[in-house]
């Protein structure tokens, strides 16, 4: 193998690595944001309060869209990502209300 491929097959090693260590941030990440919601879940049930906020919604939506910018992330794939995550915590809330 030529030193060129040689390092070649070492960056993409690292770049690998690197991605594997954050996809297994993202997940542990996720975990903790939904055991946070899911409390909430059971505090808008207990208190009979509805399993969607649309204005927090929408607060959350520009505040990670304005994150997005800042991170050099594409704001529209952050508010697709984010409008996801919000769907399944409302489908976890409702079925703390049935």
């Amino acid at each position: 193998m030529s030193d060129a491929i040689s390092r070649a097959a070492d960056l993409l090693k690292e770049h690998r690595d690197s991605i594997d260590r954050l996809d297994a941030i993202l997940v542990f990440t996720l975990a903790e944001r939904f055991k946070h919601t899911q409390s909430v879940g059971v505090l808008k049930a207990e208190h009979d309060l509805p399993p969607s906020d649309p204005t927090r919604e929408e607060k959350q939506i520009a505040r990670l869209q304005d994150l997005s910018q800042q991170a050099g992330l594409d704001p529209e794939f952050a508010k697709k990502f984010l409008n996801f995550i919000i769907q399944e915590v409302i489908q976890h809330h409702k079925q703390h209300q049935s």
